[in-house]
């Protein structure tokens, strides 16, 4: 199993982003070939200080392999949602891969 994991920052000048992103993730990300597992949300509140709550959305994805993973890298839908989505209505993301 291969986990991929971006966090994302919205911009604050654009008031929909977060949902932008959230329904940009499911239409163009979803589906691609390799997915075993999809989660896309917004950042849920904590009264714990030890929890990270400075991100509008994070995204959650989970492969069989490292190579799944590259080829959905690659994959002209990622691509896609990477120039039509992500670029227009983030200002940062950090990701996470673990294997």
């Amino acid at each position: 199993m291969f986990s991929h994991i971006v966090i994302f920052w919205t911009d604050p000048a654009q008031p929909n982003a977060a949902e932008e992103l959230i329904a940009g993730a499911n239409q163009y990300l979803q589906g691609i070939p390799g997915v075993l597992q999809f989660h896309v949300g917004k950042m849920s509140p904590s009264p714990r200080p030890v929890v990270e709550q400075s991100y509008q959305v994070a995204l959650n994805l989970i492969f069989p392999s490292k190579a799944a993973e590259q080829a959905y890298q690659v994959h002209p839908q990622h691509i896609e949602f990477v120039e039509k989505v992500f670029k227009r209505v983030c200002n940062r993301a950090v990701i996470y891969d673990f294997e």
